[in-house]
């Protein structure tokens, strides 16, 4: 057989292999997910729970307001956070249509540059500390100000993980955002199958007051809201 006639079976049986592979969800490594796989109006409501420096404290106003109206929410806790926020986040826990998920044990923006033990070590140690406060592990993951390297995401999914980021920004932490500004925004963007991001943690200075009128009106156009687990294959 000719060489070059060999090179080409191997390329495409190789070729063959790898879109095997990856339509198989467990192997095809360092996908990071935008949006869910869906046409229809349903849409994932998804909070980050994090801090820096200093200490940061759930926004009750959000919570109260998706528990009294039992809307299905993701909140992406980080292991500090957690530490100051243990009472909260188990009352939480107490409903299912309340998903926790890992956003990393010290929330640093540039888990990208970590080593590899130190990143298993960020999502591991995380993940213990919410397990120990709401009795569920982590299958989800989202890197920090969303900085993942390709090598960095399949890093997590090799751990197990999914890793979720946002469809869109809703600019949330900017601190002279009006609330009408902020649900302007967020309903110019959203689509069906839209993961929307907002901050739970105090520092999405006009949600509390915004996200009645985005969820209603949400409603209104005939979207639903789903947790992660729920949606993601």
């Amino acid at each position: 057989m000719p060489i070059w006639i060999f090179k080409a079976l191997r390329l495409s049986q190789a070729l063959f292999l790898s879109l095997l592979f990856c339509a198989l969800p467990k192997f095809c490594f360092a996908e990071v997910i935008t949006s869910l796989a869906t046409t229809e109006k349903l849409l994932a409501l998804t909070f980050d729970a994090c801090e820096s420096k200093t200490p940061a404290f759930l926004d009750q106003t959000i919570s109260d307001f998706l528990v009294r109206r039992q809307i299905p929410f993701t909140i992406f806790v980080s292991g500090r956070f957690a530490r100051h926020n243990r009472a909260a986040l188990a009352a939480l826990a107490k409903f299912e249509f309340v998903e926790f998920e890992n956003h990393s044990l010290d929330h640093n923006n540039h888990m990208e540059r970590m080593a590899d033990e130190e990143i298993r070590h960020q999502v591991e140690e995380a993940d213990k500390l919410l397990f120990d406060i709401t009795g569920r592990h982590s299958g989800v993951f989202r890197f920090p100000a969303g900085n993942a390297s390709p090598h960095a995401v399949e890093l997590v999914e090799k751990m197990g993980y999914r890793v979720v980021h946002w469809s869109f920004a809703s600019g949330d932490p900017i601190r002279d955002l009006t609330a009408d500004s902020l649900t302007n925004w967020v309903l110019s963007q959203t689509k069906p199958g839209n993961i929307l991001i907002f901050h739970i943690n105090g520092r999405g200075y006009a949600t509390g007051q915004a996200l009645p009128e985005i969820v209603d009106r949400l409603l209104q156009r005939g979207y639903r809201f789903t947790t992660l687990e729920r949606a993601l294959p």
